[in-house]
């Protein structure tokens, strides 16, 4: 069910709720639009969004111009106290923002403001993810290197940084049970994985066979220590069943029909996934075991299906509707939507 919609001012790209207590209601949203011409840019922003769940409502807080932005993300709960937003973006830049209340009457609501920054490389900065203490972040880059960042006295520095790929790194993130672990995938096809105790060439194990396309997006799940998902430009979603560290055991595939962008697990539901699936829109999608089911689609984008996240605000997920929210975005028509997927949270789901 649709609930609201609103137009970016660029092609927008990802889209991440805050999922820190206080913070539910708001919604990052960034964008990445190349400005051709004799000097050409790659130019960005970051909106955030007061997300009404109950009134069905859309607020715009504050913009902010940057880089062109590939990806976004919140830090985890529990390693700092204030939400931080990082980004990764088109000038080799990992940038983190703190979220500030505004004081002033006139200018209600909450802004960014940008604490650090460390230029990692010249190559850009496509992806990235936060360790579950939010000490370090973990960036790919457009050249197939990996780069782990620490935060130091709330300042950024690179601590590591390989070659870790032939080809663009579209996915770099932390195993959230053993952070000790990366995980990263490329258009070069490979699912890699890599133990930082070991230096950061050393493979714990990488998978060059299935993906017959270039790797977008890695998952750990945050209930299981087993289990990760990873998504691929060849249309499926792959649940991997990693029992050793020297090679996954097991993997089953479900094809979405469209590149498997983004993948995001419901934060209250077990095995529940949604998934930004590029030219075929946005499905949600139920994990039991080896078996993967597409429960619910979604198709009211005209353009590439890239951002997609799920609302935490908890009083809204047991209110009388029985549904949860989600935002989702898409590219060259610039369109942010929230919408309630009908099926998430009944009986025959949970």
């Amino acid at each position: 069910m649709d609930v609201a919609h609103c137009n970016l001012d660029g092609n927008a790209d990802a889209v991440e709720f805050c999922p820190h207590d206080s913070y539910h209601h708001v919604l990052a949203a960034s964008t990445y639009t190349l400005q051709e011409g004799d000097r050409p840019s790659r130019a960005g922003s970051i909106s955030l969004f007061n997300v009404d769940a109950d009134l069905g409502r859309l607020d715009l807080f504050r913009r902010i111009e940057t880089a062109g932005i590939f990806d976004i993300k919140w830090n985890p709960v529990g390693g700092c106290v204030s939400p931080l937003l990082a980004q990764a973006d088109a000038d080799g830049y990992l940038r983190i923002h703190g979220l500030e209340c505004c004081s002033d009457e006139a200018q209600a609501g909450f802004s960014l403001r940008e604490i650090t920054d460390e230029k990692i490389s010249s190559a850009m900065c496509l992806c990235l993810d936060w360790n579950p203490s939010a000490t370090s972040i973990t960036v790919g880059l457009s050249d197939g290197s990996v780069s782990i960042a620490s935060i130091v006295e709330s300042q950024l520095e690179t601590q590591e940084l390989w070659k870790a790929h032939d080809f663009e790194v579209w996915a770099a993130s932390f195993d959230t049970h053993q952070p000790q672990l990366v995980y990263t995938g490329s258009d070069d096809c490979k699912f890699s994985c890599w133990d930082l105790r070991d230096g950061p060439s050393k493979l714990a194990f990488q998978n060059t066979k299935v993906h017959t396309m270039g790797v977008c997006c890695i998952v750990k799940n945050p209930n299981d220590p087993n289990t990760v998902l990873t998504g691929s430009y060849d249309e499926y979603l792959r649940v991997w069943d990693i029992r050793s560290i020297a090679r996954p055991v097991n993997e089953t595939s479900i094809c979405l029909g469209g590149g498997v962008w983004r993948i995001k697990y419901h934060p209250f539901v077990s095995g529940l996934v949604l998934t930004a699936c590029m030219h075929n829109g946005f499905s949600v999608v139920k994990i039991n075991g080896d078996k993967a089911e597409v429960i619910e689609t979604y198709s009211k984008h005209e353009s590439l299906a890239y951002g997609a996240d799920w609302h935490r605000e908890k009083s809204f997920r047991e209110g009388k509707r029985n549904s949860t929210l989600v935002a989702t975005c898409s590219f060259y028509d610039r369109l942010l939507r929230l919408w309630m997927p009908e099926s998430v949270l009944q009986d025959s789901v949970l």
